[in-house]
């Protein structure tokens, strides 16, 4: 499955992706590569809530 996930730098430094595609799945890190391996924990989550 690809889902799209857009990556921007957020106030205070932090780097801030979020899930077009999935409502309100947000997440951030201090770093880049960070801020990708929290949404990669988002998405995993959000769609494991969406097929119970």
């Amino acid at each position: 499955m690809t889902i799209k996930v857009v990556v921007e730098r957020g106030e205070e430094g932090y780097f801030v992706a979020h899930c077009p595609s999935l409502k309100s799945c947000w997440s951030q890190g201090q770093t880049r590569d960070e801020a990708l391996a929290n949404i990669r924990e988002a998405i995993g989550l959000y769609l494991e809530c969406d097929t119970d």
